[in-house]
């Protein structure tokens, strides 16, 4: 009896399972953005995409190519596999970021000497919270008055430095904690002793 010549067929990816990755890469894509302070257009320009494209790519409703994922990274500064980290991932509620692997961005208005790593990105069309480990290490970079929507947290980890917010400035140093209404203006006044760790957590406001 002659064998059969026939080669085993892979599987296609389900229309599911494709859904599921592009609802997962863009809600990465939108964390990493909105934590930029970046708009649709911003980003949809530098990436060589139209600003509907990209809001179709950050609900889920497209898969980018692979061209298309690059060209993201690039605008929103970070490396394609960093938008790609939570794809397959847990859908139960839990997220692990191993040590050093958090998503690295750029805050607007700084430029130097430090670094935001984004250590959790929540899916779905809302987020409720942001928890950044921020590093400043450069003494001389002058920083912007931030402002933002909820309620934002910190807590140094190392170094020490002067914070602002609003009309008063708080000394902060190891083991110190400081809460504060985002909308009002704030950031780093002195830094006093570099490099400085310490978790910013950003809490947003049920609508």
């Amino acid at each position: 009896m002659a064998r059969s010549s026939k080669k085993p067929v892979p599987s296609p990816v389900s229309a599911g399972a494709s859904a599921n990755v592009g609802r997962q890469l863009g809600a990465v894509a939108r964390r990493v953005r909105e934590g930029q302070d970046l708009t649709l257009t911003d980003v949809a320009t530098t990436a060589g995409i139209s600003a509907g494209m990209l809001s179709r790519l950050e609900t889920g409703h497209v898969t980018p190519s692979l061209e298309t994922l690059v060209a993201l990274a690039g605008a929103l500064g970070v490396r394609p596999a960093l938008l790609l980290q939570q794809v397959g991932g847990d859908e139960e509620g839990a997220q692990r970021v191993p040590a050093g692997q958090g998503l690295e961005v750029v805050r607007r208005g700084t430029r130097r000497g430090h670094t935001y790593h984004l250590l959790a990105a929540q899916r779905g069309p809302r987020k409720s919270f942001e928890p950044f480990l921020v590093t400043l290490t450069d003494k001389s970079e002058v920083f912007p008055g931030f402002q933002h929507p909820g309620t934002e947290f910190i807590y140094i980890l190392g170094g020490s430095l002067t914070y602002r917010h609003g009309s008063h400035s708080y000394p902060l140093g190891v083991g110190d904690s400081l809460s504060f209404r985002g909308d009002v203006p704030h950031g780093p006044e002195t830094l006093d002793k570099v490099p400085i760790r310490m978790l910013s957590i950003i809490i947003y406001d049920e609508v």
